[in-house]
């Protein structure tokens, strides 16, 4: 049965690092409008990493212009992710981290982490 369930799975995407809650990342995704097609960037925090084959999926917040949060649900195995690049890890202690809506200005920043 494994087999049979592995062989209708989409290859993993190479463009993608290793990621974790916390990373701060740009996503650059392909954008088709009508007959054109370009690519977005959308930088910022995860707050949300699903690990689960082909529904894998890692969700990015950011804060836009007059302080409203918004965030994207990117799946891992989407032919439309160009790259996936990580600015910096930070330190946290959840897996999911939702507490960061309710933050705002200084408290919603996370330390950062540095490899020693």
């Amino acid at each position: 049965m494994s087999d049979l369930i592995r062989s209708v799975e989409a290859p993993a995407n190479e463009a993608i690092p290793p990621l974790r809650p916390g990373d701060l990342v740009k996503v650059f995704i392909r954008i088709r409008e009508g007959a054109n097609e370009r690519t977005q960037e959308f930088r910022g925090t995860i707050i949300r990493l699903r690990n689960s084959g082909n529904n894998a999926n890692f969700t990015v917040r950011r804060v836009a212009s007059n302080g409203i949060g918004v965030e994207r649900t990117f799946l891992m195995r989407s032919p439309r992710l160009e790259k996936v690049v990580v600015e910096r890890h930070s330190h946290v202690r959840r897996a999911q981290l939702y507490f960061l809506r309710d933050r705002t200005g200084k408290r919603s920043r996370l330390k950062q982490k540095f490899n020693a």
